[in-house]
């Protein structure tokens, strides 16, 4: 088919990870895709990218503090994201500074190159040499207390109520413009 494992399928228009699925064998295609097809019409494929999994959240033009995600075990699917207690957050992530700033400019420049406003978070998987590889920008990230934006904002030193202030005047200067 043009394509060796391991692969990720996502259906196309769902979010928090519904759907997603591993293809570490091409036995196991057929599978991983009728499963990730009961999510959506539409499903992508894309390398699985071997590292540490990131996001940097974006405020403004100003990338925040990296915030790493570690799963207890498995994958960061919708059960890991919702279940408390399985999933781990370093915040600010423990990278090295020239790392972090790489992992910060790839997140900036895709919210960049997809004419991001105000707000956003870019996910972003770290190879082992530390080369970032920006997996999606999401331009309405969850805005719970425990949220990953929340979470890089409050790392920055913004409360939750600063960060929504802050979001709220962004949006106002942008109007007034």
């Amino acid at each position: 088919m043009g394509w060796d494992p391991p692969v990720v399928l996502k259906p196309a228009r769902q979010g928090s990870s519904v759907g997603l699925r591993f293809v570490e064998r091409v036995a196991d295609w057929a599978t991983a895709l009728a499963e990730s097809m009961r999510f959506d019409s539409q499903v992508l494929m894309e390398e699985k990218i071997q590292g540490r999994e990131t996001t940097v959240g974006i405020l403004g033009a100003e990338p925040l503090p990296i915030v790493e995600v570690r799963p207890k075990t498995g994958i960061y699917d919708y059960q890991t994201k919702y279940t408390a207690g399985t999933t781990d957050y370093l915040c600010p992530a423990p990278f090295d500074e020239a790392t972090t700033k790489r992992i910060q400019k790839a997140g900036l420049g895709a919210f960049r190159a997809i004419g991001g406003r105000d707000y956003a978070r870019v996910d972003v998987m770290v190879r082992p040499n530390g080369e970032p590889v920006v997996l999606e920008v999401n331009t309405l990230p969850g805005m719970t207390e425990t949220s990953l934006l929340p979470k890089a904002a409050a790392a920055a030193g913004l409360g939750y109520a600063q960060l929504c202030q802050r979001m709220v005047d962004l949006a106002l200067q942008r109007a007034a413009k």
